[in-house]
């Protein structure tokens, strides 16, 4: 296996959601991921330019597919890149034992390295967080890892300690992050700890304002959002990466207004409850590809914040044609 290092995290790196056929949205649904749709919306966004992959996060659904799902998603992913840009695939579990089973399945398909959230029945502390990390990096030397540093998903942030004690281990070559507008002064702490060891991922709509303070550091962003067709999103980074300033504020600025209607009452905690759910009714409104159901348990959601995700899809439909993406992935 190669192993990718900091340097190689650069662009936009796009995560992907995992489409489902009709009827997953059943408790005794079976082998509900389309595997058509999976490979039309990968190459899609392969040959339209984005630069990494990761699969199976929170709207990805990762908490809610079987194993046998997960592993027929992420080889059809890998089958379809072929090798174009690195595929990270999501191998988070309950637990430690689980997440080395699973990541090693998903390195003989072929995956180039692991999105790795932590357990969270029970919130981790400092020490079992970096134990956790360490393990998977013992088991798995030769594939990188990139960490998912969501709080509410998780049950906590990743402190700025734990982040140092990160960046030793070489197999971290980057964190999905939230970036200065939701993390403020608590990202640039994180960006100190890692000490340009670890590749600080802000989301899109923030990546200007935090490029633009640390233009060396932050040349990369993660987006969801590109599977509502990425061309925003790769014109910001063309911007960003050039430090056009000018341009990438106006287009980080069209991004926050078609993402706006997401967050129910401008909230984002309000959001992440429902997460799956808004995600997967902006999808559906932007028809760049066909989303299908949401799996159980996460089915019902109230229906305002459902019309917020449509009209976000729909604005982000608008984008993404104004930017010169085509219609749809099909």
């Amino acid at each position: 296996m190669t192993r990718y290092s900091v340097d190689d995290i650069r662009g936009v790196v796009a995560i992907l959601p995992t489409p489902a056929l009709p009827g997953s949205d059943r408790w005794d649904a079976a082998d509900t991921v389309d595997l058509a749709e999976t490979e039309r919306l990968t190459n899609a966004l392969v040959e339209a330019g984005v630069d990494v992959i990761l699969t199976n996060g929170t709207f990805g659904e990762g908490a809610s597919l079987t194993l046998d799902e997960v592993l027929a998603f992420n080889d059809t992913v890998v089958r379809t890149v072929r090798g174009r840009v690195p595929v990270f695939a999501g191998a988070t579990t309950l637990n430690t034992r689980d997440t080395i089973g699973r990541a090693r399945r998903l390195a003989g398909l072929g995956a180039d390295g692991l999105f790795l959230g932590r357990p969270m029945w029970v919130a981790l502390d400092d020490t079992q967080i970096v134990e956790y990390h360490r393990a998977v990096a013992e088991a798995l030397p030769g594939l990188s890892q990139v960490a998912y540093d969501n709080p509410s998903a998780f049950k906590g942030k990743i402190s700025p300690g734990v982040y140092t004690q990160l960046a030793r281990i070489p197999q971290i070559v980057a964190a999905k992050h939230m970036g200065l507008g939701l993390m403020g002064e608590r990202f640039v702490t994180d960006l100190e700890a890692v000490e340009g060891r670890i590749r600080l991922l802000p989301i899109a709509e923030d990546w200007a304002t935090t490029a633009h303070r640390f233009p060396d550091e932050i040349v990369a962003c993660w987006s969801g959002d590109v599977a509502c067709g990425p061309a925003p999103v790769l014109r910001l980074r063309d911007a960003v990466l050039t430090r056009d300033w000018d341009e990438a504020t106006r287009i980080q600025a069209d991004i926050a207004h078609a993402l706006g209607p997401l967050f129910p009452d401008g909230s984002f905690e309000e959001f992440s409850k429902y997460n799956i759910q808004i995600d997967r009714a902006e999808f559906e409104a932007s028809g760049y590809f066909t989303p299908g159901p949401v799996r159980p348990p996460y089915t019902s959601c109230p229906e305002s914040h459902l019309e917020g995700g449509r009209e976000a899809g729909r604005r982000w439909a608008d984008l993404h044609r104004r930017y010169g993406g085509a219609d749809s992935a099909a």
